[in-house]
């Protein structure tokens, strides 16, 4: 059984743990205005050891466990800064629901790339660090999944809505 998807939740427990983060994927998609459906939380984290070390405290509280298909579940996985250093994307399933925490998200050259642009998002009592509408548009193109493909059509026509409307 998984647990309901939270994105809110997670995203409260990253920042009680000061993990530098940007929200990338559908939510991020979603935050930016864009009508799309998403059942998970896509994260891309700075890489230093501190940060590691404060995304796995967030894991834990969380509940993290990793999200493999295929994979047995009683395959050991240590939760440390240490071990998610060293791969550059994880899924979890968390008391959050699904999130997935990625290194160097596909069209990027990371958290530095990304977080050059994105901005803060307040929702209710947080302040979300949402990557920029043009580097989410990056990343769908250069991933070479149908869905992305289609969330491109989407996120095309957001943008061209938010250019008409800034020339108005």
């Amino acid at each position: 059984m998984t647990d309901p998807f939270d994105p809110l939740k997670a995203l409260r427990v990253l920042n009680r743990h000061d993990v530098q983060y940007v929200v990338i994927g559908g939510f991020a998609a979603d935050m930016l205005g864009a009508p799309l459906n998403t059942n998970d939380l896509d994260i891309c984290c700075e890489r230093s050891k501190e940060n590691m070390d404060r995304l796995a405290a967030a894991l834990k509280e969380l509940g993290a466990k990793l999200r493999v298909a295929g994979v047995d579940e009683e395959l050991p996985f240590i939760l440390d800064g240490r071990t998610l250093a060293a791969g550059d994307s994880f899924t979890f399933e968390t008391t959050a629901g699904a999130l997935d925490v990625l290194g160097t998200p596909p069209g990027t050259t990371g958290f530095r790339d990304l977080a050059a642009k994105a901005q803060i998002v307040p929702t209710g009592d947080l302040e979300i660090p949402v990557v920029a509408l043009a580097d989410l548009m990056r990343m769908k193109r250069a991933s070479a999944r149908i869905k992305d493909k289609m969330h491109l059509e989407v996120l095309a026509a957001l943008q061209e809505m938010l250019e008409q409307t800034s020339r108005e």
